[in-house]
């Protein structure tokens, strides 16, 4: 069987030869979208395109990829959760585990954790194992999960209406002028780095308002709330203005070795806020960085200006007469 995707190729990716594009497009790696490619799959106006052959801007391409060989299989994957009931999952999500399987994906991911920790979530596969946003690979932090096709339906709603908080804390590189900013910027695919992440003047809107919380001599801990959630959006943004996070191998540039960085990207989502698919009643979570991230400040020692705080993991289910959790 096949999975056949209608596209049409980005400015951004005006010119990027076949492969690339299907892969970027359709998020597989460059050697699935070949096998497509060199099987006849992958056609625009009814005729097949070579692997090497430049696309345009606007082109339309329809792509037939191979459904996947075998289904998802749950495993036990380690990963704690910060609140649950029947209806959602808050997900602490450990740095370096990939959320969902993928071409090109190896080892266990969180899905397949989720699924089996939760059997209920297999039958949501149609709605992205109940997934309501992601997180990066090497970010760790808080990711919300629906148990039900409603409650999935609900929430991805809410987060395209802007009515889901999310809060992340970032370490950069250097201190930026004013305590306080807003980065607005559209993004879309870089198109000399199709896999990349760049600002694009014709890309998608995207806004991120940051805070300083402390500063040191080369680095700063931001506070910074997501007012729209494109792919990449807070690294690329921070990087744009000079301040990239501290660890991040992409979008770092050419600097050399910091002394807090974590061995990967220092970011976290350390707050959700969210009203409840069931009846609206507002839930609030908060996890506070993981112990590789904690121990990369304490290198930093006292801030010159402001404070790390001492932070503690909560969950608050905000209606008067619940219990707190």
């Amino acid at each position: 069987m096949t999975n056949r995707r209608d596209l049409t190729v980005p400015a951004e990716l005006d010119g990027v030869r076949a492969d690339k594009v299907v892969a970027v497009l359709c998020e597989v790696s460059r050697a699935e979208a070949r096998r497509a490619i060199d099987a006849g799959r992958v056609r625009s106006q009814g005729e097949p395109l070579a692997a090497s052959q430049a696309l345009a801007g606007g082109q339309q391409v329809v792509v037939e990829l191979a459904e996947p060989e075998a289904a998802l299989v749950p495993v036990s994957v380690p990963f704690d959760v910060a609140y649950e009931d029947g209806w959602v999952v808050v997900v602490d999500k450990p740095a370096g585990l990939v959320v969902h399987p993928g071409a090109g994906t190896t080892g266990p991911t969180l899905v397949a954790g989720l699924v089996h920790r939760y059997p209920e979530l297999a039958g949501l596969e149609s709605h992205r194992w109940g997934l309501v946003h992601r997180l990066d690979k090497d970010t760790s932090g808080l990711l919300l999960v629906a148990r039900t096709a409603e409650g999935h339906r609900t929430l991805q709603a809410d987060l395209k209406a802007r009515r889901i908080a999310r809060t992340y804390l970032a370490l950069v590189r250097g201190v930026p002028d004013s305590p306080r900013g807003t980065i607005d910027a559209p993004l879309g695919r870089d198109p000399h780095r199709p896999t990349r992440v760049a600002l694009v003047r014709d890309g998608r809107e995207a806004r991120t308002h940051y805070s300083r919380m402390a500063a040191w001599d080369d680095a700063t801990l931001l506070e910074v709330a997501l007012e729209t959630g494109r792919t990449h959006q807070i690294r690329v943004h921070l990087a744009s203005i000079g301040h990239p996070i501290v660890g991040d191998r992409t979008y770092g540039g050419r600097r050399g070795a910091h002394p807090a960085d974590p061995g990967r990207q220092w970011l976290h989502a350390t707050r959700l806020g969210f009203a409840h698919p069931d009846d609206g009643h507002p839930v609030a979570v908060e996890a506070r960085p993981h112990a590789d991230l904690r121990a990369a400040l304490d290198v930093l020692g006292t801030p010159g200006v402001g404070t790390v705080p001492d932070w503690t993991d909560t969950a608050r289910d905000l209606r008067p007469d619940a219990d707190v959790l």
